[in-house]
């Protein structure tokens, strides 16, 4: 899962300001060019602290917070929350109050969950692919059971229709051959479609 677009949220902890940015990343470099643009944004912040994920690769920095307190939370946050392709960069203005290690890891990994909260996040699922091809008579009754059960991808209209669809439920399969007397989707490959989860 990821984050649809780019997030931001700012939390106020003991006088210190926590603005979390979150971003759909897929490489480290782009990792890397997103961290400095912050950086560059934020250029008189004590802190940018940082943890990133994108399949097996996992980074995490302390930007000089004590080790262990910031950049792990960070990521810690990612991953309890299924996140993948994800960044998370929490920028600290200290508040002249000194949080302690327990405080700092609260802080941190509540800044990463509260940026969650505000984002919309987007699961990629994979799903078969199916072409059906039918004359108009045939396509004009499952039509209607197409567009509503299936996700359909494309419809070309020639001397028959082809639709282009895929199916989150297999039995959908039995629907459409009673609907199409028999004649069987032909199935063409994996779609990767994104969900909205929340």
């Amino acid at each position: 899962m990821y984050l649809k677009q780019e997030a931001t949220n700012t939390i106020i902890i003991e006088k210190s300001k926590f603005i979390c940015y979150m971003k759909h990343i897929k490489t480290e470099q782009d990792f890397k060019d997103y961290l400095n643009s912050i950086k560059k944004k934020h250029y008189d912040a004590d802190h940018v602290c940082s943890g990133f994920i994108s399949n097996n690769i996992k980074r995490s920095n302390d930007d000089g917070e004590p080790s262990g307190t910031a950049g792990a939370p960070i990521l810690n946050v990612l991953e309890k929350n299924n996140l993948n392709e994800m960044c998370a960069l929490v920028v600290r203005y200290f508040g002249g109050v000194k949080l302690g290690a327990g405080g700092l890891i609260r802080a941190y990994s509540n800044a990463v969950s509260e940026c969650i909260k505000v984002g919309t996040l987007i699961e990629n699922i994979e799903y078969p692919k199916y072409e059906l091809t039918l004359s108009y008579e045939l396509a004009n009754k499952i039509e209607h059971y197409i567009k509503n059960n299936t996700l359909l991808l494309n419809t070309k209209y020639d001397e028959n229709i082809t639709f282009e669809f895929a199916l989150d439920n297999n039995n959908k399969l039995e629907t459409i051959k009673e609907y199409t007397k028999g004649i069987e989707p032909i199935y063409i490959g994996i779609e990767n479609i994104e969900k909205v989860v929340k």
